[in-house]
Protein backbone atom coordinates (compact mmCIF):
# COMPACT_ATOMS: atom_id res chain seq x y z
CA UNK A 1 0.00 0.00 0.00
CA UNK A 2 1.31 3.30 -0.90
CA UNK A 3 1.38 6.54 1.34
CA UNK A 4 2.00 9.66 -0.88
CA UNK A 5 1.92 11.93 2.15
CA UNK A 6 4.90 9.64 4.17
CA UNK A 7 6.70 9.57 0.65
CA UNK A 8 6.05 14.03 0.53
CA UNK A 9 7.36 13.84 3.99
CA UNK A 10 10.41 12.23 3.24
CA UNK A 11 11.16 14.22 0.39
CA UNK A 12 10.54 17.39 2.72
CA UNK A 13 13.45 16.10 5.26
CA UNK A 14 15.68 15.35 2.45
CA UNK A 15 15.11 18.93 0.82
CA UNK A 16 16.09 20.73 4.62
CA UNK A 17 18.86 18.89 4.95
CA UNK A 18 20.39 19.58 1.73
CA UNK A 19 19.26 23.02 1.92
CA UNK A 20 21.24 22.87 5.42
CA UNK A 21 24.46 21.62 3.84
CA UNK A 22 24.41 23.64 0.98
CA UNK A 23 24.51 26.53 3.74
CA UNK A 24 27.56 25.00 6.08
CA UNK A 25 30.81 23.04 5.41
CA UNK A 26 33.78 23.48 3.29
CA UNK A 27 32.61 21.90 -0.07
CA UNK A 28 29.64 24.47 -0.26
CA UNK A 29 32.22 27.45 0.73
CA UNK A 30 34.98 26.56 -2.13
CA UNK A 31 32.50 26.33 -5.33
CA UNK A 32 34.04 27.30 -8.47
CA UNK A 33 31.54 30.25 -8.80
CA UNK A 34 33.29 31.67 -5.52
CA UNK A 35 36.20 34.20 -6.31
CA UNK A 36 37.54 35.73 -3.30
CA UNK A 37 39.81 38.60 -3.12
CA UNK A 38 43.28 39.18 -1.30
CA UNK A 39 44.06 42.65 -0.24
CA UNK A 40 48.10 43.17 -0.20
CA UNK A 41 49.14 45.85 2.17
CA UNK A 42 51.99 46.54 0.50
CA UNK A 43 53.20 48.17 -2.97
CA UNK A 44 54.00 45.28 -5.88
CA UNK A 45 56.57 43.32 -6.50
CA UNK A 46 58.02 42.80 -3.30
CA UNK A 47 57.73 39.39 -1.12
CA UNK A 48 54.40 40.25 0.52
CA UNK A 49 53.25 40.60 -3.10
CA UNK A 50 55.01 37.53 -4.38
CA UNK A 51 53.29 35.44 -1.34
CA UNK A 52 49.82 36.19 -2.20
CA UNK A 53 49.98 35.26 -5.74
CA UNK A 54 51.99 32.32 -4.94
CA UNK A 55 49.60 31.07 -1.87
CA UNK A 56 46.49 32.69 -4.05
CA UNK A 57 47.29 30.22 -7.36
CA UNK A 58 47.52 27.21 -5.00
CA UNK A 59 44.34 27.57 -3.46
CA UNK A 60 42.60 28.57 -6.87
CA UNK A 61 43.97 25.65 -8.44
CA UNK A 62 42.97 23.06 -5.54
CA UNK A 63 39.15 24.67 -4.83
CA UNK A 64 38.63 25.79 -8.33
CA UNK A 65 38.13 29.46 -7.05
CA UNK A 66 39.05 32.60 -8.80
CA UNK A 67 41.77 34.49 -6.09
CA UNK A 68 42.22 37.72 -7.10
CA UNK A 69 45.08 39.99 -5.40
CA UNK A 70 44.91 44.09 -5.12
CA UNK A 71 48.02 45.40 -3.89
CA UNK A 72 46.77 48.53 -1.80
CA UNK A 73 50.03 49.90 -0.57
CA UNK A 74 50.69 53.01 1.92
CA UNK A 75 50.56 54.24 5.32
CA UNK A 76 52.51 51.21 6.73
CA UNK A 77 49.28 49.10 5.50
CA UNK A 78 47.03 51.21 6.99
CA UNK A 79 45.54 52.15 3.36
CA UNK A 80 45.12 48.57 2.37
CA UNK A 81 43.40 47.56 5.65
CA UNK A 82 40.60 49.95 5.63
CA UNK A 83 40.04 48.78 2.70
CA UNK A 84 39.29 45.60 3.57
CA UNK A 85 37.85 46.81 6.91
CA UNK A 86 34.87 48.85 4.75
CA UNK A 87 34.26 45.34 2.93
CA UNK A 88 31.07 43.02 3.99
CA UNK A 89 32.65 40.30 6.45
CA UNK A 90 31.46 37.90 4.35
CA UNK A 91 34.82 36.39 4.11
CA UNK A 92 35.56 37.16 0.49
CA UNK A 93 37.79 39.46 1.15
CA UNK A 94 41.38 39.43 3.07
CA UNK A 95 43.98 41.54 3.91
CA UNK A 96 47.39 40.35 3.52
CA UNK A 97 49.52 42.08 5.96
CA UNK A 98 52.83 42.42 8.12
CA UNK A 99 53.13 43.88 11.82
CA UNK A 100 53.83 47.16 10.16
CA UNK A 101 49.94 47.44 10.83
CA UNK A 102 50.41 46.92 14.75
CA UNK A 103 52.63 50.77 14.76
CA UNK A 104 50.26 52.86 12.99
CA UNK A 105 47.70 53.36 15.76
CA UNK A 106 50.12 53.82 18.53
CA UNK A 107 50.76 57.26 16.08
CA UNK A 108 47.67 58.43 14.81
CA UNK A 109 44.35 58.58 14.64
CA UNK A 110 42.75 56.19 12.85
CA UNK A 111 38.83 55.31 10.94
CA UNK A 112 39.38 51.55 12.43
CA UNK A 113 40.89 49.67 15.71
CA UNK A 114 43.38 47.32 15.05
CA UNK A 115 42.35 44.83 17.14
CA UNK A 116 38.98 44.88 17.06
CA UNK A 117 37.93 46.26 13.86
CA UNK A 118 39.88 42.52 12.47
CA UNK A 119 39.13 38.74 12.35
CA UNK A 120 43.09 37.37 12.54
CA UNK A 121 42.90 34.46 10.18
CA UNK A 122 46.51 32.68 10.07
CA UNK A 123 50.23 33.78 10.88
CA UNK A 124 51.65 32.64 7.60
CA UNK A 125 55.38 32.88 7.19
CA UNK A 126 58.34 34.54 9.56
CA UNK A 127 60.60 36.80 7.66
CA UNK A 128 63.95 36.99 8.65
CA UNK A 129 65.72 39.80 8.82
CA UNK A 130 68.97 41.24 8.67
CA UNK A 131 71.92 44.71 8.86
CA UNK A 132 74.00 44.72 6.36
CA UNK A 133 76.43 47.40 4.02
CA UNK A 134 78.01 47.30 0.54
CA UNK A 135 80.77 45.02 0.26
CA UNK A 136 83.00 47.54 0.06
CA UNK A 137 82.14 49.11 2.99
CA UNK A 138 85.16 48.78 6.16
CA UNK A 139 82.79 46.92 8.73
CA UNK A 140 82.67 43.31 9.36
CA UNK A 141 80.61 42.99 12.56
CA UNK A 142 77.92 44.87 13.57
CA UNK A 143 79.81 46.02 16.88
CA UNK A 144 82.67 47.48 14.12
CA UNK A 145 79.71 49.45 12.87
CA UNK A 146 78.34 49.80 15.80
CA UNK A 147 81.55 51.61 17.42
CA UNK A 148 81.98 53.68 14.11
CA UNK A 149 78.91 55.40 15.05
CA UNK A 150 79.97 55.83 18.29
CA UNK A 151 82.68 57.63 17.14
CA UNK A 152 81.14 59.99 14.39
CA UNK A 153 77.37 60.60 16.36
CA UNK A 154 74.55 61.63 13.56
CA UNK A 155 77.15 60.53 10.78
CA UNK A 156 77.33 57.47 9.58
CA UNK A 157 73.02 56.03 8.39
CA UNK A 158 71.02 52.88 8.78
CA UNK A 159 68.54 52.71 6.04
CA UNK A 160 65.05 50.55 6.00
CA UNK A 161 61.31 51.04 5.22
CA UNK A 162 59.25 53.81 7.10
CA UNK A 163 58.52 55.66 8.56
CA UNK A 164 56.02 54.38 11.34
CA UNK A 165 56.72 50.76 10.33
CA UNK A 166 58.28 47.83 12.98
CA UNK A 167 61.73 48.71 10.94
CA UNK A 168 61.90 52.15 12.52
CA UNK A 169 60.92 50.76 16.16
CA UNK A 170 63.88 47.97 15.66
CA UNK A 171 66.42 50.51 14.46
CA UNK A 172 65.58 52.89 17.62
CA UNK A 173 65.33 50.33 19.69
CA UNK A 174 68.71 48.95 18.33
CA UNK A 175 70.23 52.64 18.73
CA UNK A 176 69.00 52.77 22.35
CA UNK A 177 70.60 49.54 23.45
CA UNK A 178 73.91 50.31 22.05
CA UNK A 179 74.27 54.17 23.27
CA UNK A 180 74.77 54.74 19.20
CA UNK A 181 73.83 57.89 17.03
CA UNK A 182 73.06 56.70 13.89
CA UNK A 183 70.92 58.74 11.28
CA UNK A 184 67.63 56.91 10.13
CA UNK A 185 67.07 56.97 6.57
CA UNK A 186 63.10 55.83 5.59
CA UNK A 187 62.28 54.69 2.38
CA UNK A 188 59.12 53.41 1.03
CA UNK A 189 59.89 49.61 0.19
CA UNK A 190 62.53 47.10 0.18
CA UNK A 191 63.13 47.58 -3.46
CA UNK A 192 64.80 51.39 -2.78
CA UNK A 193 66.56 50.64 0.56
CA UNK A 194 68.58 47.79 -1.71
CA UNK A 195 69.12 50.34 -4.40
CA UNK A 196 70.68 53.20 -1.86
CA UNK A 197 72.89 50.13 -0.39
CA UNK A 198 74.10 48.86 -3.81
CA UNK A 199 74.98 52.75 -4.19
CA UNK A 200 76.44 53.47 -1.47
CA UNK A 201 74.02 56.17 -0.33
CA UNK A 202 73.49 54.90 2.81
CA UNK A 203 76.18 53.43 5.43
CA UNK A 204 74.16 50.28 5.93
CA UNK A 205 70.46 49.22 5.65
CA UNK A 206 67.98 46.97 7.50
CA UNK A 207 64.94 44.76 6.23
CA UNK A 208 64.26 41.72 5.26
CA UNK A 209 66.82 38.81 4.43
CA UNK A 210 64.53 37.83 0.77
CA UNK A 211 64.96 41.22 -0.44
CA UNK A 212 68.79 41.31 -0.21
CA UNK A 213 69.76 37.30 -0.38
CA UNK A 214 70.42 37.77 -4.09
CA UNK A 215 72.54 40.48 -3.85
CA UNK A 216 74.66 38.88 -0.37
CA UNK A 217 75.21 35.74 -2.21
CA UNK A 218 76.63 37.42 -5.11
CA UNK A 219 78.81 39.28 -2.61
CA UNK A 220 77.81 42.37 -3.33
CA UNK A 221 76.41 43.27 0.33
CA UNK A 222 77.48 41.88 3.41
CA UNK A 223 75.72 40.80 6.40
CA UNK A 224 76.75 41.77 9.70
CA UNK A 225 73.62 40.24 12.26
CA UNK A 226 70.07 38.65 11.50
CA UNK A 227 67.71 40.25 14.25
CA UNK A 228 65.82 36.78 14.48
CA UNK A 229 66.08 34.72 17.80
CA UNK A 230 68.69 32.28 16.06
CA UNK A 231 70.87 31.96 12.84
CA UNK A 232 68.79 31.66 9.67
CA UNK A 233 69.80 29.01 7.75
CA UNK A 234 71.15 30.51 4.32
CA UNK A 235 73.54 32.60 7.04
CA UNK A 236 74.32 30.22 9.72
CA UNK A 237 78.16 32.01 9.81
CA UNK A 238 76.15 35.64 10.56
CA UNK A 239 75.30 36.06 14.53
CA UNK A 240 72.14 37.23 15.75
CA UNK A 241 72.06 41.04 17.31
CA UNK A 242 71.32 39.06 20.47
CA UNK A 243 74.86 37.33 20.37
CA UNK A 244 76.46 40.42 19.22
CA UNK A 245 75.86 41.72 22.56
CA UNK A 246 72.20 43.10 22.47
CA UNK A 247 70.62 40.30 25.14
CA UNK A 248 66.97 39.67 24.52
CA UNK A 249 67.05 41.88 21.13
CA UNK A 250 64.63 40.05 18.44
CA UNK A 251 62.92 41.23 15.53
CA UNK A 252 59.82 38.64 14.55
CA UNK A 253 58.90 40.03 11.33
CA UNK A 254 56.07 38.34 9.68
CA UNK A 255 53.20 37.89 6.75
CA UNK A 256 49.83 37.09 7.50
CA UNK A 257 46.16 37.61 7.00
CA UNK A 258 43.14 39.11 8.34
CA UNK A 259 39.39 39.44 7.48
CA UNK A 260 36.83 41.67 8.29
CA UNK A 261 35.44 41.96 11.95
CA UNK A 262 33.01 40.02 11.89
CA UNK A 263 33.15 37.65 9.41
CA UNK A 264 31.35 34.52 10.54
CA UNK A 265 33.46 31.71 12.77
CA UNK A 266 33.20 29.26 9.98
CA UNK A 267 33.74 31.40 6.89
CA UNK A 268 37.78 32.32 9.42
CA UNK A 269 37.87 28.48 9.82
CA UNK A 270 37.76 27.06 6.54
CA UNK A 271 40.07 30.46 4.98
CA UNK A 272 42.56 29.21 7.80
CA UNK A 273 42.38 25.53 6.53
CA UNK A 274 42.89 26.78 2.69
CA UNK A 275 45.70 28.68 3.69
CA UNK A 276 47.46 26.11 5.85
CA UNK A 277 47.16 23.32 2.80
CA UNK A 278 48.26 26.08 0.52
CA UNK A 279 51.77 26.84 3.00
CA UNK A 280 51.88 22.66 2.84
CA UNK A 281 51.70 21.65 -0.78
CA UNK A 282 55.19 20.57 -1.82
CA UNK A 283 56.02 23.01 -4.45
CA UNK A 284 54.64 26.23 -2.57
CA UNK A 285 56.96 25.65 0.21
CA UNK A 286 59.88 25.09 -2.43
CA UNK A 287 58.87 28.90 -3.75
CA UNK A 288 59.10 29.82 -0.66
CA UNK A 289 61.81 28.90 0.95
CA UNK A 290 63.80 30.20 -1.91
CA UNK A 291 62.98 33.58 -1.19
CA UNK A 292 63.60 33.09 2.40
CA UNK A 293 59.76 33.44 3.55
CA UNK A 294 59.61 30.12 6.26
CA UNK A 295 56.14 28.68 6.56
CA UNK A 296 54.35 28.59 9.98
CA UNK A 297 50.46 28.26 9.77
CA UNK A 298 49.51 29.61 12.87
CA UNK A 299 46.25 30.62 13.08
CA UNK A 300 42.97 31.82 14.78
CA UNK A 301 43.50 32.36 18.88
CA UNK A 302 47.17 31.84 18.82
CA UNK A 303 47.71 34.67 15.74
CA UNK A 304 45.25 36.81 18.03
CA UNK A 305 47.36 36.48 21.51
CA UNK A 306 50.86 37.13 19.68
CA UNK A 307 48.78 40.36 17.52
CA UNK A 308 48.18 41.52 20.95
CA UNK A 309 51.93 41.26 22.78
CA UNK A 310 53.25 42.66 19.86
CA UNK A 311 50.66 45.20 19.41
CA UNK A 312 51.41 46.30 23.19
CA UNK A 313 55.56 45.78 22.93
CA UNK A 314 55.23 47.84 19.78
CA UNK A 315 53.60 50.65 22.06
CA UNK A 316 55.93 50.70 24.86
CA UNK A 317 58.98 50.82 22.06
CA UNK A 318 57.50 53.70 20.93
CA UNK A 319 57.33 55.68 23.79
CA UNK A 320 60.72 54.37 25.23
CA UNK A 321 62.12 55.57 22.09
CA UNK A 322 60.25 58.78 21.48
CA UNK A 323 58.99 57.77 17.60
CA UNK A 324 56.49 60.70 16.56
CA UNK A 325 54.37 60.19 13.81
CA UNK A 326 55.37 62.03 10.53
Amino acid sequence: MKYPGRRFLHLAVVAVAVFWVSLSGHGAWSQATRTIKIVVAASPGGSLDFLARVLGEQIGQAEGQTVLIEDRGGGGGVIGAEAVWRTTPDGKTMLMTSPDLLVGQHLRKLNFDLLTGFEPICYLVNVPTVIAVNSSAPYQTLSELLSAARAKPGDLTLASIGPATVFQIAIESLKRAAKVDMTFIPYPGGAPVLNALLGEHVTSGFFSYSTMAEQIRAGKLRALATASRTRIEPLPEVPTVAESGYKDYEMDYWYGVLASARTPKNAISQLADLFVAALKAPEVKGKLVAQALYPVGICGADFAALLRKQYDGYGRAIRETNIKAE
